[in-house]
């Protein structure tokens, strides 16, 4: 174990050192859910999330990204326009932990070595793997039998700008399509329990707010590898 750290530690202190400009910061904002249960609306925030990530910039163009995020989603039919659901009055809380991984890509050169305001909207996709709540509904209540585990696909747009000389303010919207159908209890994984709603379609949430990172480490012109 100690030389996989030390292995790791090394890795870590040489890549620091020799190519990229490295980002740690936070996510501050909102969350929602998409499904069967509560609002149509695709981007309504109605519980807090937050969240730490870290960025590798490999170009001005593009950077590796790692988070972590969480917050509760929830859902409640008498939020939602349809008169089928308003009727029905199902509600539900869940509660997301995700982990995400994968490539941010700028519209326009976003060069951290430059020191003059810049500003770019940008996209990142990946893969997230998240805990969440199996639920089932019973009599109209909605209660929790333990924790599962799926993956996701991270759908995000934002827009950046330098605010000093080492912060980065971000604003971004980030939709998550999962693989799971019972984030609202609609769906259970004990098939002997009720099933309601739309069984073909995939549960989504939504993560909408700020990031500011700081940025560190050397910084040696890009260059083709």
């Amino acid at each position: 174990m100690s030389k996989i750290f030390i292995s790791f530690l090394c890795f870590f202190t040489f890549s620091s050192i020799h190519a990229q400009i490295n980002e740690i910061g936070v996510f501050l904002g909102g969350s929602n859910y998409i499904g069967d249960v509560g609002s149509t609306t695709y981007i309504a925030p109605n519980e807090p999330a937050f969240g730490i990530l870290y960025k590798w910039n490999k170009s001005p163009r593009h950077a590796y990204r790692f988070s972590y995020t969480q917050s509760q989603i929830s859902g409640n039919d008498h939020d939602s326009k349809e008169s089928g659901r308003n009727n029905r009055g199902y509600s539900f809380v869940n509660n997301i932990k995700e982990l995400s991984a994968g490539l941010e890509f700028n519209f326009f050169d976003f060069n951290l070595h430059e020191e003059k305001p810049k500003f770019t909207p940008y996209v990142y996709s990946g893969l997230s793997y998240f805990l969440y709540d199996d639920l089932y509904v019973t009599s109209g209540v909605t209660h929790k039998s333990n924790t599962k585990s799926t993956i996701a696909i991270p759908m995000t747009l934002g827009v950046k700008t330098n605010l000093l000389r080492d912060f980065v303010l971000g604003l971004e919207v980030g939709a998550r399509y999962t693989f799971t159908d019972n984030l609202d209890g609609s769906n259970p994984s004990n098939s002997s329990l009720p099933k309601f709603g739309n069984i073909n379609n995939n549960d989504w949430y939504v993560f909408s707010g700020a990031t500011l990172t700081y940025t560190f480490g050397n910084k040696p012109c890009y260059c083709a590898d």
